[in-house]
């Protein structure tokens, strides 16, 4: 029985399959066979990439590893690894990320019993990795990116802690339904949002404009919201036909910056970019510099989205510009993502820009 399965009664007696197996458990004990119902556990799989949160100062551990070093996790539930790979975020490329997707892909279509997921990752590119399954993974099952700033048996680690509470939110049944979430520093953050913004300290990992889902409080996966933008089992997107990096359209990210020039959005043409985000000046502009051969890059096919290079804050499409469309409040990086998605279902500009107002 899949304990996060929202059960349906006449009356809605239960709310979902937690409460009804919790009322089961009470009532076996009362009959004396509550032992067996409660030796129940739900099935968490861990895909595991890597990252500081599989590191000691010895190199990368495997995840059985870690779970023998926490084993208080082992109460909460029963768990299954696959091994994706083992290193740094910041050598991941597309195709470690679609080997990802695919992996939980494959385990949705073949270990139904499997409750919810685990991705272990490291902090430089968590926040992108979450959004990418955000926009592809169709399933309501929790998913739960976790990372770390510090390596393993080093002091002040955060490891263990992320590891177990994304365990914690991973088998908790509101979880269920709320897309990707990233579990850090006791923080329950949205696949969209999240970004890391500081280099080593824990509280590095924030939801600039919105705000974190939830908290870790107690033992427990406490929530306040809920994600408003698609995702997930209401996402466009897949991976269907997408087997190598090289099956996805080409998006390049291009900074605005003083005395910037036509040359790199020149080349990432030349090179066959589909698309092209500029992470531009925090009032939405690219530099001067750079709008002729932008608006040639658009008028030549090729879609141009303007982000904020800065830290936070909502962009809106102005028409007769230079670009197709904003990247309303996406980092540079995940508007980078979610053209990268949009373009393997359409190239229409208007459509695109639907997209971006949707996701």
């Amino acid at each position: 029985m899949n304990w996060i399965r929202h059960e349906t009664t006449p009356h809605g007696i239960f709310r979902t399959a937690l409460q009804a197996t919790a009322f089961a458990v009470f009532a076996a004990t009362a009959l004396g066979t509550g032992a067996a119902a409660q030796e129940d556990k739900p099935i968490v799989k861990v895909l595991a990439t890597g990252g500081t949160i599989a590191n000691t100062p010895d190199g990368r551990v495997a995840v059985e590893a870690i779970l023998e070093a926490l084993p208080e996790v082992g109460d909460l539930a029963e768990f299954r690894v696959e091994d994706i790979t083992r290193v740094g975020s910041s050598t991941l490329t597309w195709q470690e990320f679609i080997d990802t997707a695919k992996a939980l892909e494959r385990s949705l279509a073949t270990e139904p019993e499997v409750d919810s997921y685990i991705v272990t990752i490291g902090s430089n590119t968590s926040e992108d990795m979450a959004y990418f399954l955000n926009l592809v993974a169709d399933t309501e099952k929790p998913i739960v990116v976790t990372a770390a700033q510090r390596q393993r048996t080093t002091r002040s680690e955060d490891a263990s802690r992320n590891f177990i509470d994304a365990v914690v939110t991973a088998t908790d049944s509101d979880t269920m339904g709320k897309g990707v979430v990233l579990v850090a520093n006791e923080l329950i953050h949205p696949a969209r949002e999240v970004t890391k913004n500081v280099v080593s300290r824990v509280d590095t990992w924030e939801s600039l404009d919105t705000g974190a889902l939830g908290i870790i409080s107690g033992g427990d996966a406490v929530y306040y919201r809920s994600p408003m933008r698609r995702h997930t089992t209401e996402s466009e997107f897949s991976l269907d036909g997408i087997e190598t990096q090289a099956d996805l359209p080409k998006v390049e990210i291009l900074l605005s910056y003083v005395s910037a020039g036509p040359a790199l959005v020149e080349a990432a043409v030349a090179d066959g970019a589909d698309g092209i985000v500029v992470a531009a000046f925090a009032t939405g502009s690219a530099h001067g510099g750079q709008r002729p051969a932008l608006q040639a890059a658009m008028e030549s096919g090729v879609i141009v989205a303007i982000a904020n290079r800065g830290s936070s804050g909502r962009f809106t499409t102005e028409s007769g510009r230079y670009y197709n469309l904003s990247a309303d409040n996406l980092t540079p990086w995940k508007a980078q993502s979610l053209l990268m998605m949009a373009l393997t279902v359409t190239d229409d500009p208007a459509e695109i820009e639907r997209i971006f107002n949707e996701y």
